[in-house]
């Protein structure tokens, strides 16, 4: 395919282009990162710039915004949240099971076995028919993005996982730039959701945790866009969020404050221990530059990680080849 190959959420309408024509020849996703050399093909590939172009996109455009201001809601959005309000009720019908080890409950096999057989399916009813044929290839990513189920484990690369499926929905033209908030407050944020209900019934195990000394166990993305909505916030500054009233009186608002939130309901003794890295965040003194240094630590801590990359699955929408000069 010539020319460029773009995805929907862009600075402005106008810079939009015409999605990837019918024509386009899908393939199932495959991994290409195996050693650590493999890095450099990583960072230069067309995927890298397509990813890091989406994120930085949606991070410009929720800038200064609540999650409960005023936004377009389209149907395919209202498509997503049907989907993700299927994974959601597959674990109230899935419970967890009797077993001697706390951690890692193993009737999540069960739930993702679900996925793993109706994935393609689900991804279907999101799509325009006419883009029926992209289905399989980015059916891979949501199953990607809800957990390992040998490990029973979560982490960054799943989560990076559900943004790599919600920008090949861009790509394919099912999602649009006038979708931008919506992908974020509505899906992004009820995706959320079922990732901590997961977590919390059944007992995931943090994929490559750092421990105290990483972001969180389990998310980054929220922190990022969450802090780009403070952006300019007249009263609440990176200080307050270490306060539970603020965080209990303003967390419906913010996504930050909700991951917050939860880093709260999970964790036990004072925040400086447990969530060392966000205590440290707090004291910095603008809200853009925590979003800046957020972005920077992003793509070093997840992006430029082998354990995390090595996951990654590349196809003809999210491609290895190189960025065309």
């Amino acid at each position: 395919m010539d020319g460029k190959r773009q995805y929907c959420p862009r600075s402005s309408p106008e810079d939009d282009t015409p999605p990837i024509p019918v024509c386009q020849n899908f393939m199932v996703p495959k991994k290409e990162i195996s050693m650590f050399p493999d890095m450099g093909k990583w960072k230069r590939s067309q995927a890298y710039a397509d990813y890091m172009g989406f994120i930085l996109t949606l991070n410009e455009g929720v800038k200064g915004k609540k999650l409960t201001c005023e936004y377009k809601v389209s149907e395919t959005i209202e498509k997503l949240l049907v989907l993700l309000g299927t994974l959601d009720r597959w674990i109230d019908e899935t419970p967890p099971e009797d077993q001697p080890s706390r951690f890692g409950n193993k009737a999540y096999r069960t739930w993702y076995a679900k996925l793993d057989q109706e994935a393609e399916g689900l991804v279907a009813a999101v799509i325009p028919e006419d883009k029926a044929a992209a289905a399989p290839e980015i059916a891979v990513y949501l199953k990607e993005a809800v957990g390992n189920s040998t490990r029973i484990d979560y982490g960054t690369g799943h989560e990076a996982a559900f943004a790599i499926f919600l920008c090949c929905l861009c790509k394919i033209g099912a999602l649009r730039v006038d979708d931008q908030l919506a992908i974020i407050f509505k899906v992004f944020d009820r995706y959320l959701v079922v990732m901590r209900k997961l977590q919390k019934t059944y007992r995931m195990e943090p994929a490559g945790s750092q421990g105290v000394w990483g972001l969180d166990d389990f998310q980054f993305l929220p922190f990022i866009w969450g802090s780009s909505q403070f952006v300019d916030h007249p009263t609440l500054e990176p200080k307050h969020f270490v306060d539970e009233k603020v965080v209990n009186e303003n967390h419906h608002d913010y996504m930050f404050l909700e991951c917050i939130k939860f880093i709260n309901e999970m964790k036990t003794g004072p925040f400086a221990e447990h969530s060392n890295q966000l205590w440290n965040i707090s004291a910095v003194p603008t809200w853009s530059k925590v979003n800046q240094g957020l972005i920077r630590m992003y793509k070093a801590e997840c992006l430029e990680k082998f354990p995390v990359i090595q996951h990654f699955k590349f196809g003809s929408l999210i491609s290895i080849q190189p960025v065309k000069p």
